[in-house]
């Protein structure tokens, strides 16, 4: 195909149904569920080089920095990472990357793919593409359809109708059906001419728009406006939030894809998983004898069929058969292996109850370092910092809080007020409540400090940021 594909990798995604390790702040996408890299990580490598152009990413605004630095450590410099002010569905996503990329490059083709699905065979994977690619260029908006290889009741299904005459391999779409019960599921795997949906696509993105046009026009004029008033600093792209909150929020399937007449489907077999619960996690896994997949510090006795994953301390089971037991640094979670799909529920319960839990980790990223809260009580708290080698917190005041920082590791060049500081190993600083202060690591090796934070509230909204290299206001 002549046209340039860019991959288009959508990001944003909160995966609840794995948690307690996928959480708002730290997604599934971020997370090594299956080898040592995140899914993100894969899913990026996976389109990289040769006949890929630089990627697109669209991610939500917390992400930015963890979507920068996984790419960094992949040596992958995207042609953009586009920053939603808030979640649209897929539709408005996808149009505003193919409003961005007309404007650079009007014959654009985009490979639409999430970035928390697994693909064990690639091979497959970069012919299907060129399958796909080929019935782009003939006029068509192509979707993946996965080869069944059970009556699975968590996808859609696709129907294939007559093949195209333009390029092998690729069909019009007779049906979708979303969802279908068992005994449906299994008739359409008997009959052989239904595949799963996939959420993949090759779209060439002026063809994208204007069929989009046709069925949701407020969709394309919103994304347009969103990335026309868009703000850009270096890769970023942070899309203008009243223009997109006026697009509807919609799936691409819904939207476009089973109202437009030049849908078509590319069945293939890739290996493929959405990784959407522990039990999808269990499948993927290396087993043991007992038929279980242990990861981390993990003791089993008398225990078959499950899904043991320890972060921290020891797990010891004795006497279990087909259950999930996942253990973080603040949660252990234990569900029935059939029950995976339910987990959402018991996010949802902790929603309602204001749980830190499904927010974030202890260990909370950021994008000069991480903090973590080691103790706390009424009128004070404790957090252990890290600042990476060159990097700064804002310039900053608090309206509520004082802070003492004792320094375990590294070099501290430290702002407060109108002096400078600079403290070594076993030094400390006071901030005292409504000083203008920052903390800097101007050195090359982890900064490493313990805060002590007292005051009548100690919240992370408490923070009047004057200055800031990361954007955030």
């Amino acid at each position: 195909m002549s046209a340039t594909i860019y991959p288009i990798i959508l990001s944003g995604g909160s995966g609840t149904r794995l948690w307690p390790l996928s959480r708002d702040l730290l997604p599934k996408q971020m997370l090594p569920l299956v080898k040592e890299q995140s899914l993100l990580a894969e899913t990026a490598q996976r389109v990289s080089g040769d006949p890929f152009a630089k990627p697109i990413v669209i991610c939500n605004q917390e992400h930015r920095f963890l979507v920068s630095e996984q790419l960094a450590a992949l040596g992958i410099m995207p042609e953009a990472i586009i920053v939603e002010p808030m979640g649209r569905n897929t539709a408005p996503a996808i149009a505003a990357a193919a409003a961005l990329l007309t404007a650079r490059d009007p014959e654009a083709v985009l490979l639409v793919l999430p970035s928390d699905h697994v693909i064990r065979d690639t091979a497959a994977f970069g012919r299907a593409v060129g399958v796909a690619a080929g019935a782009a260029e003939a006029g068509h908006l192509v979707t993946f359809g996965i080869t069944p290889t059970g009556p699975e009741t968590g996808y859609g299904y696709i129907r294939n109708g007559s093949g195209l005459d333009a390029q092998d391999g690729a069909f019009r779409i007779e049906r979708f059906v979303e969802k279908p019960d068992a005994h449906t599921a299994a008739s359409y795997v008997a009959q052989g001419d239904w595949s799963w949906n996939s959420g993949m696509f090759v779209f060439p993105a002026r063809l994208l728009l204007d069929e989009l046009a046709r069925f949701e026009p407020e969709i394309v004029t919103a994304a347009a406006a969103a990335v026309t008033r868009a703000q850009t600093d270096s890769v970023y792209v942070q899309l203008d939030r009243d223009a997109f909150a006026d697009a509807p929020a919609k799936s691409i399937d819904y939207a476009l894809m089973e109202r437009t007449e030049r849908a078509a489907v590319v069945p293939c077999a890739l290996g493929w998983s959405d990784v959407g619960s522990w039990s999808a996690l269990w499948e993927l896994g290396d087993k043991d004898g007992g038929a279980n997949v242990t990861l981390g510090d993990v003791l089993t006795e008398d225990t078959a069929g499950s899904y043991l994953r320890s972060q921290g301390p020891l797990l010891a089971t004795l006497g279990l058969k087909d259950v999930i037991v996942v253990a973080t640094g603040d949660v252990v979670m234990v569900a029935a292996k059939d029950r995976a799909q339910d987990v959402k529920t018991l996010v949802n319960r902790l929603k309602d109850a204001g749980r830190p839990e499904i927010v974030s980790h202890p260990v909370v990223n950021r994008p000069w370092g991480t903090y973590q809260t080691v103790d706390s009580g009424p009128g004070f708290q404790v957090k252990r910092i890290t600042v990476k080698p060159g990097a700064k917190l804002s310039l900053q005041k608090h309206a509520k809080r004082a802070e003492h920082w004792v320094v375990v590791n590294g070099m501290a060049r430290v702002t407060r007020d109108d002096e400078i500081l600079m403290l070594g190993v076993n030094q400390s600083t006071f901030i005292p409540l409504g000083a203008v202060h920052r903390l800097e690591n101007p050195g090359t090796e982890l900064l490493e400090l313990i805060e002590v934070q007292s005051g009548s509230y100690l919240g992370e909204d408490d923070i009047v940021r004057l200055r800031d290299d990361y954007g955030r206001k």
